[in-house]
């Protein structure tokens, strides 16, 4: 029987595979789940050890993705078409940090735009597409589906998203960045792109403004009706399971070098909680993690005090509460004692959030797991934090989630301090400051027994797109040259291009932007002018 999908948030909706990418985010909030997470075959770590990335893409996402929806020729041609371009061979290859072998970082930044989200939004721009014209084959103009797919971006999102949909037929995209908050790189990647049917939105405010639109609009049912909208964040299902893949291949790949009694921890820094909820559903498929899979945040928190305190809060408590389950807290809380109330601006601006929206999926399962009924449970939990900033766990809940994860927070000198260390090592390696965050959680993770468990970090964006922090941490280093060491050809002379972009300051100009955008689109369609 086909796996399904339901909402988190409970309701009797059960959604096919393609049905879930299309919708996104469910009519009651919820994100859409598997009704059923399947097991690897007895024998996978020999049958698939020797596969290529592309090959083990299309075995994991066979899993998951019957023949009677996407057939396995099909789904094989999306796969290549998704990956065909990285610049590496092996598409997320590990990179050996020490000679010891007990460190490794997964670079995951060698695709298009030179993030981890390539991997997924390479995937989901190709389904999006086969998926439309499947449905419109054989269909007149006039009566073809569209999708008009709306994303909010704290950087890496944006133009990932924008490079796995320009061009492509009956798909319009529009991506809210908050004004002044990504890096220079960032929104040139993004506002650069020429294609029709793109569309930049820059939000005089947070990305936590950028988000809360976005699920605004998915929300009015008449909007969503009428522009018939599509997801691109971590909401949607297809960008999890796309980033389940570079788990088994990071596995993998150790196994061939050192047998399959390597123990692996992984460390992920993570805002939306997506990256990590990856590497969950991939040890709930089978993947032997040797250790909690280690969250690392910035000083935007959340995630890093819900595993310290219980409390999942937009805004922190006084300095120094915490719940009597766990008084010291160690390997959880902040590392500085500082107390995040609002979005702090930090060298990592892609985990710069509040709000972490994929930890939702990891609330059911934590509710259904302890006896509650989950649905109705993360509903309620979703609600008071909406009314509230805050929700408190059952201490069954937040030990089931601490069996499982690990959570640290790290500050900017301590990730300007990572920096400056791995670019001083015998061999040097250039962090972005997202992988800085994870590379000094990771030293903190190590020293709280994980001895003889070997860490893979996820490398998740190029140092490039990053350059004023990098070249400010590594200002004092004569050894470095920012354009030597790092700058990619594919940068050079980006800044100086032509930007397509347009100002909004609330829900309500998006709403007319879109609206205004997509009937001009309509009338040109009639009328023989428009291009997409």
């Amino acid at each position: 029987m086909s796996i399904r999908y339901f909402s988190t948030r409970g309701g009797e909706e059960r959604l096919t595979f393609e049905e879930a990418v299309l919708t996104g985010l469910a009519p009651n909030g919820g994100l859409y789940i598997p009704d059923s997470i399947p097991k690897l075959p007895p024998n996978w770590v020999t049958e698939w050890q020797n596969l290529s990335f592309i090959e083990l893409a299309h075995t994991v996402l066979s899993l998951y993705i019957p023949e009677s929806e996407i057939p396995s020729a099909d789904l094989r041609s999306l796969v290549e078409r998704s990956y065909g371009t990285f610049r590496h061979p092996e598409t997320t290859p590990l990179h050996q940090l020490d000679e010891t072998g007990e460190r490794y970082v997964l670079e995951l930044f060698h695709g298009p735009t030179f993030a981890f989200k390539d991997v997924a939004l390479q995937l989901l721009g190709n389904l999006f597409e086969y998926f439309l014209a499947r449905r419109n084959k054989g269909k007149p103009l006039a009566e073809q589906e569209r999708l008009t797919v709306v994303g909010a971006t704290s950087g890496d999102t944006g133009s990932a998203a924008i490079y796995g949909l320009r061009g492509k037929p009956s798909i319009s995209i529009y991506i809210l960045h908050p004004l002044g908050r990504v890096s220079p790189i960032q929104e040139a990647q993004m506002t650069t792109v020429p294609d029709a049917n793109v569309h930049n939105l820059a939000f005089r405010g947070t990305f936590d403004d950028c988000q809360d639109s976005v699920k605004a609009l998915f929300a009015d049912k008449e909007f969503n009706a009428k522009h018939r909208l599509g997801a691109v964040n971590s909401i949607n299902w297809a960008r999890i399971l796309a980033q389940t893949v570079y788990y088994f291949h990071a596995y993998l790949s150790l196994v061939k070098s050192k047998g399959q009694d390597v123990k692996v921890q992984f460390v992920v820094p993570t805002g939306n909680f997506g990256d990590v909820l990856a590497g969950w559903y991939a040890s709930r498929m089978g993947l032997p993690v040797g250790a909690h899979l280690g969250i690392a945040t910035n000083s935007n928190d959340i995630l890093a005090r819900f595993w310290a305190t219980g409390t999942y809060a937009t805004a922190a408590d006084e300095p120094g509460t915490q719940t009597p389950s766990d008084p010291t807290a160690p390997a959880h809380g902040a590392s500085d004692g500082k107390q995040a109330s609002i979005v702090q601006e930090t060298l990592s601006p892609a985990m710069d959030i509040l709000v972490s929206s994929n930890f939702e999926r990891l609330l059911w399962y934590l509710a259904h797991e302890t006896g509650a009924d989950a649905g109705a449970t993360v509903a309620g939990w979703m609600s008071t934090v909406k009314s509230n900033g805050r929700v408190s766990v059952p201490v069954a809940v937040l030990e089931a989630a601490r069996k499982e994860f690990v959570a640290t927070r790290v500050s900017d000198a301590e990730t300007a301090e990572t920096i400056q260390k791995h670019f001083g090592l015998s061999k040097p390696y250039v962090a972005d400051p997202h992988t800085a965050v994870g590379l000094y959680a990771a030293s903190k993770f190590a020293a709280q027994n994980t001895q003889g468990v070997t860490q893979v970090i996820l490398a998740t964006a190029h140092p490039a797109k990053f350059s004023e922090a990098v070249e400010s941490a590594l200002s004092s280093s004569s050894s470095f040259n920012f354009e030597r060491d790092v700058l990619p050809e594919e940068f050079k002379g980006l800044l100086q291009r032509e930007r397509r972009v347009v100002q909004v300051g609330n829900l309500e100009d998006v709403r007319r932007v879109i609206e205004e955008t997509e009937s001009n689109r309509a009338s040109d369609t009639i009328t023989g002018r428009a291009s997409i």
